[in-house]
């Protein structure tokens, strides 16, 4: 008996500590492909929200919601069920039971994700089925977006700030679809971040006490072992 109590004992000691790690930033930084890459080498879970706003947003285009009208998006936002895998190896997420993986990713859900996200009753639904994920995730989770270590994860273990100048971001965007045009890639970044920013209800903004990772010089995996390092460094001290 004291042999088990033992091992469980020393197991317990040698595991490595549970963080929640925040990771925001504008698009194009590299935030998904960082995030789910440092859950997985860490055995961490791992949450895109961007992912839950596109997802309610293409439930609203999905049941005739007018986009452009908060307070029908508003009146509409608590209807969708949303349920967001934590596997970085295989993310998923589905809405009313529906696969929408592939769905959310189309150019028109894109173009009308930040009118949407913008609605404060869209937010307040997203962030508790937010802050719920990361509560139940045991070992810890790498949650990233654009408003978690300022609003949705305020106490964090970690908070990561991406940033990429808009041209890095637009080549990266461009490179990821097929006959896209630079040049009109970049201003819809551009028009995006303006959106994100100037909302009123949790704009994109780098926590004070965020660790902020210019991304323009490095290559994805510097990148990757950067925010490993960060992870690592708070968990030795946790």
């Amino acid at each position: 008996m004291s042999t088990t109590v033992e091992t469980a004992s020393a197991a317990a000691r040698t595991a490595p500590a549970a963080v929640i790690v925040a990771i925001d930033g504008p698009s194009g930084t590299g935030k998904s492909s960082t995030s789910k890459a440092v859950a997985a080498e860490l055995g961490l879970s791992y949450l895109d929200t961007g992912a839950q706003y596109r997802a309610i947003t293409w439930w609203m285009l999905n049941n005739g919601i007018d986009v452009q009208d908060a307070m029908e998006v508003a009146t509409a936002a608590a209807k969708p069920v949303i349920v967001s895998g934590t596997d970085p190896a295989a993310p998923t997420i589905t809405v009313d039971g529906e696969d929408a993986s592939g769905p959310i990713r189309t150019q028109e859900v894109t173009s009308k994700v930040s009118a949407v996200s913008a609605v404060p009753e869209v937010r307040a639904r997203i962030t508790e089925l937010q802050r719920t994920i990361a509560a139940s995730a045991e070992g810890g989770i790498v949650v990233e977006g654009r408003d978690i270590g300022t609003t949705v994860l305020p106490d964090a273990d970690l908070k990561i700030f991406l940033t990429a100048s808009p041209e890095a971001r637009a080549a990266r965007r461009s490179s990821e679809v097929k006959g896209s045009d630079l040049a009109a890639t970049k201003k819809a970044l551009i028009k995006r971040d303006a959106a994100d920013s100037g909302r009123k209800t949790s704009p994109l903004a780098k926590a004070d006490d965020a660790v902020e990772v210019d991304t323009t010089e490095l290559t994805l995996q510097q990148v990757i072992e950067c925010v490993v390092t960060l992870v690592e460094e708070k968990r030795a001290v946790k």
